[in-house]
């Protein structure tokens, strides 16, 4: 499980505005181009854990300054479901 975490991991603390667009396109998250860099940006070098519920959270927090509370909600789905044992 933990190559799992780490390959997850390792793809969100790298993760383009571009690739985030096209993975909020995929799973039905409506963010723009400019929320989607500041999101990127923002997870760039931060080697953040989205398995831990603290830096999950924190991280949830951080996306709703930059793309809005209901952005956040589904982000947040969408990492309920990574996260699931």
């Amino acid at each position: 499980m933990k190559i799992f975490e780490s390959i997850i991991n390792h793809k969100i603390n790298t993760i383009t505005a571009d690739e985030l667009l096209k993975y909020a396109n995929q799973f039905n998250i409506a963010i723009t181009r400019s929320q989607a860099k500041k999101i990127a940006e923002y997870l760039r070098g931060k080697n953040i854990n989205i398995f831990d519920d603290l830096q999950r959270a924190h991280l949830v927090r951080e996306i709703a300054k930059a793309a809005g509370p209901q952005t956040a909600r589904e982000v947040n789905k969408l990492f309920a479901e990574l996260v699931k044992k």
